[in-house]
């Protein structure tokens, strides 16, 4: 909790209004971070690249997940509230072995290796950028990163022995990334949005190929929007999967869980 009797009074209604006026929602929140975080020149120019669509997380250097701080910067994906029902729900299962896929910051990997410790955790992802974040985030966790395609970049004797994939993968559909809010399509990596045309490209290769690296019994859980949940579902079944749909519309999330069947 930041004190109030420690920022200018002043100092902190301008930064609300210069917020206000840019059309952040949350203007109060955020003057206070970046009072707190910022002084002088330094915060009259962060409030200024704030004021012109750049992340608040980018510029703090961290986003709030799941009851962490993540380190984030310029180029990253941010983490968002909604992607806590993917962690809460893989959270909830029996995990030794967990494998984040299209991991970005590594923000899932770090919260679920922050709620089980001990876990055997491995990141992947196909962003340069993005893995110099999350081997800040997940190395002191005890966690792995590894830098390729998909499944292509973990190590072949995972093979069979993951007891849980989680993936938040690019799910917008290509022609509607223009209409996202500027935050999104102008300061993060496109390859963290871009589903394709119907925005379920990534996550088809995501379903079709996770049963040759999941034990019998394991867990697919996929980050979806509520409208795409039926075909995501649909994907993830056809893979092999006993499937369900996970939603909360208090965060506006929706995971789709699928279940490897013990005969397969």
């Amino acid at each position: 909790m930041i004190r109030q009797d420690s920022i200018h009074p002043l100092l902190l209604l301008d930064v609300v209004h210069i917020l206000r006026s840019a059309g952040c929602v949350y203007a109060e929140d955020e003057a206070q971070l970046m009072t707190a975080a910022f002084e002088g020149a330094e915060l009259e120019d962060m409030v200024s690249r704030r004021a012109s669509g750049i992340p608040l997380e980018q510029l703090l250097g961290w986003a709030e997940f799941c009851g962490i701080r993540v380190t984030v910067g310029p180029g990253v994906f941010v983490p968002r509230r909604r992607t806590e029902l993917l962690v809460e729900q893989a959270a909830s299962l029996q995990i030794e072995t967990v494998v984040d896929i299209c991991c970005g910051s590594g923000a899932v990997g770090a919260a679920l290796a922050s709620a089980h410790p001990g876990i055997e955790l491995h990141c992947t992802d196909v962003d340069p950028v993005a893995l110099e974040f999350a081997r800040v985030n997940v190395e002191p966790l005890g966690g792995q990163v590894h830098e390729g395609d998909l499944y292509a970049a973990l190590p072949l004797n995972l093979r069979g022995n993951v007891d849980v994939v989680v993936a938040n993968a690019p799910y917008v559909p290509t022609d509607e990334i223009g209409s996202m809010p500027s935050e999104a399509r102008n300061h993060e990596p496109r390859v963290a949005l871009d589903g394709g045309v119907d925005g379920l490209a990534v996550q088809r290769r995501v379903a079709a190929d996770a049963s040759r690296w999941l034990v019998p019994g394991g867990h697919l859980l996929i980050e979806t929007s509520a409208l795409q949940a039926p075909e995501t579902a649909s994907l993830v079944r056809d893979a092999g999967f006993d499937t369900r749909v996970v939603r909360s519309n208090e965060i506006d999330a929706t995971v789709v869980l699928g279940t490897c069947g013990v005969g397969r």
